[in-house]
């Protein structure tokens, strides 16, 4: 029993996210058919959209409509203001340094099959493949030649719900693909990890392409990772840390840090600076379970469920002041150009 009990807070973990994204898609559908062919919100449709460009915003229009799902853009100063999108329908999106990144679960497919596909600059393919599972995360390097992905997945015989995760990388230069991290070698307090449980999710990118960061799970506990593409290798930094996001500098980790038992609300916004170790919760109060995007180095935007089931975007500063505000009604998968 006492080890059943290190395992639950991330089994309940893994299964709720697990069941959003499965359950997610047929939820959507049913939204769009009742409202026929009109958008709940103002959108201009059929834009050709490029990657964010300094004062544009790119996410994932989850407003009802025929236009739920697809690409769309907002200007910052004016997010309230009618969006454009593009024929382009992701599950989860990114974007940033003039490529971008499009995870699609193809319906109806069991088990889940997860298209990933790299984008140019004005959204035209550059490559595709698929992969098992459903999709969860997906983020770009500063540069655009680093992609990662997070995408559920069953039949481990270790995840007693059923779920677990594998997240991955491509370099988009020199095509090299690794479809799972898992085999990565990591060191905990100096010394080398192994378990047959370790699951890994949440890939953040510093500026120089080859370090990265993400979430590590193990033995009932989370971790934040610093890994290194090249030398393909990691080390645990801090514990209870998951869903990095590195901020623009680099100098700090926006996350989800569990501080609550309950499964339904167990998470809050922080802040880690990386060089001191210093940890700030952030004004938002409400359980975040997003992979918070930076809007600029002052700023973090994150998903949270909007009405009727779809989702909004929302800003909170990120010094711990101030407070939650809605910054889009209908959207996810938030993508900043940095000012």
């Amino acid at each position: 029993m006492k080890g059943r009990s290190r395992w639950l807070p991330v089994l309940v973990t893994v299964l709720l996210l697990a069941g959003a994204a499965v359950g997610y898609t047929w939820y959507a559908r049913e939204k769009t058919a009742r409202h026929g062919d009109v958008n709940v919100v103002p959108v201009v449709s059929g834009q050709a959209l490029s990657v964010p460009s300094p004062g544009q915003v790119l996410f994932r229009n989850t407003a009802a409509g025929p236009d739920h799902g697809r690409v769309a853009q907002v200007p910052v100063a004016t997010p309230g203001s009618p969006r454009h999108t593009a024929d382009l329908s992701c599950d989860r999106f990114a974007a940033s340094g003039g490529k971008a990144l499009c995870l699609a679960a193809r319906p109806g497919v069991l088990p889940p099959i997860t298209d990933v596909t790299v984008l140019d600059r004005d959204l035209h393919v550059l490559r595709t493949f698929d992969l098992p599972g459903s999709p969860s995360r997906a983020r770009l390097s500063p540069s655009g030649r680093m992609a990662a992905w997070t995408l559920f997945v069953t039949g481990d015989s270790y995840a007693a719900t059923g779920f677990s995760t594998r997240a991955g990388i491509l370099d988009t230069e020199t095509g090299e693909l690794v479809k799972t991290v898992e085999e990565i070698p990591v060191q905990l307090n100096g010394e080398q990890y192994f378990a047959a449980d370790v699951n890994y999710w949440g890939i953040t990118f510093s500026s120089n392409d080859d370090r990265f960061y993400l979430t590590m799970a193990s033995r009932g506990k989370t971790y934040l990772v610093e890994a290194d593409f090249r030398a393909y290798r990691a080390r645990v930094l801090r514990e209870n840390v998951e869903c990095p996001s590195l901020s623009p500098d680099g100098t700090r980790v926006a996350f989800k840090k569990r501080v609550a038992a309950d499964a339904a609300a167990p998470w809050r916004l922080a802040v880690l600076e990386l060089a001191t170790g210093k940890e700030t919760l952030l004004a938002e109060t409400r359980s975040v379970d997003d992979q918070a995007a930076w809007l600029d180095g002052k700023t973090v935007l994150y998903a949270l469920p909007g009405r009727a089931g779809s989702s909004d975007i929302w800003s909170v500063p990120a010094d711990g002041t101030g407070a939650a505000a809605l910054f889009v009604t209908g959207g996810a998968s938030p993508a900043a150009g940095m000012t």
